[in-house]
């Protein structure tokens, strides 16, 4: 966010500000999903450009592998899965109707280890 408000390229921004209609595979009934941060800033080019990011671990952002043994825990990353699918489904579309880009950010972009 510090990067964010410190950027001179960056027009504007905000953080969960953007609800996104999307159906969850779990119920199949609507829900609404709120992006990480809205930004609208300059490019290189001198074009506005406007993006949605979503920041989530790496871990998050890969289809669980297979178990051999169903844990919990390998359900909880199946359902986290595909709920993030269809929030990301929605939010493409969402970007695209408008003109805009749809980022995942990991920790890789973040320079985290």
């Amino acid at each position: 966010m510090v990067y964010l408000d410190e950027n001179k390229s960056v027009i504007q921004w905000s953080s969960e500000e953007i609800a996104i209609p999307y159906i969850s595979p779990l119920d199949n009934r609507y829900h609404r999903y709120f992006p990480d941060f809205y930004i609208k800033a300059i490019d290189k080019d001198g074009n506005i450009t406007e993006q949605l990011l979503e920041v989530k671990p790496k871990k998050e952002t890969r289809e669980p592998a297979k178990k051999k043994r169903i844990t919990k825990q390998y359900i909880t990353e199946v359902t986290t899965w595909g709920k993030n699918q269809a929030k990301w489904k929605a939010a493409e579309e969402y970007c695209l109707d408008r003109g805009w880009q749809f980022k995942l950010i990991t920790e890789d972009h973040l320079g985290i280890k």
